[in-house]
């Protein structure tokens, strides 16, 4: 049962977080510290300043998640054109999250929520034994408030939607 679940969100081309426990467009987001795939601290206020898209993924190395990391490595520059800092995050060790990177040449970091903690507060996950995180991402602007929110993401198209939407802004 539990490898069926799993593999649900897993090969699912979208996801949908619980309404209740998303964040809203406003609200403060979250202070957060995870590792990244280098074992180095990040956190929130690391960022202080920035726009960053926090994109969570279920698993590392999976189908859909090197799609929607793809599609984001491939529009990078435009990201940054943006002002836009990319970071991923799911529950897997940073060294898995190192794998990922260097597997797939992707030019942002990686982030490890092996808590769980940021997840279930924004809504990426519904407890801490959450097999994997939901996918889900956010847009968060420089003075630390959510601009954007990503309930249902296709990983085809994901970045490509979120240029859209800063486009339109």
């Amino acid at each position: 049962m539990r490898l069926a679940l799993l593999l649900a969100v897993l090969l699912a081309p979208a996801s949908h977080a619980r309404a209740d426990a998303m964040l809203k467009v406003g609200d403060p987001f979250p202070t957060w510290t995870m590792p990244d795939q280098t074992g180095k601290s990040v956190s929130s206020s690391d960022l202080g300043g920035k726009t960053y898209l926090l994109w969570f993924y279920p698993k590392a190395m999976t189908p859909g998640c090197t799609a929607e990391g793809r599609g984001l490595r491939d529009e990078v520059d435009a990201f940054r054109k943006q002002g836009v800092e990319i970071l991923g995050v799911s529950f897997d060790d940073p060294a898995t999250n190192e794998a990922f990177v260097k597997a797939e040449s992707f030019p942002f970091r990686l982030l490890s929520d092996q808590t769980r903690q940021l997840a279930v507060r924004v809504g990426a996950a519904d407890s801490p034994s959450a097999p994997v995180a939901r996918r889900i991402s956010y847009l968060v602007g420089p003075d630390g408030k959510v601009r954007q929110v990503y309930a249902s993401v296709n990983p085809a198209s994901h970045a490509k939607d979120v240029l859209g939407a800063l486009s339109d802004s």
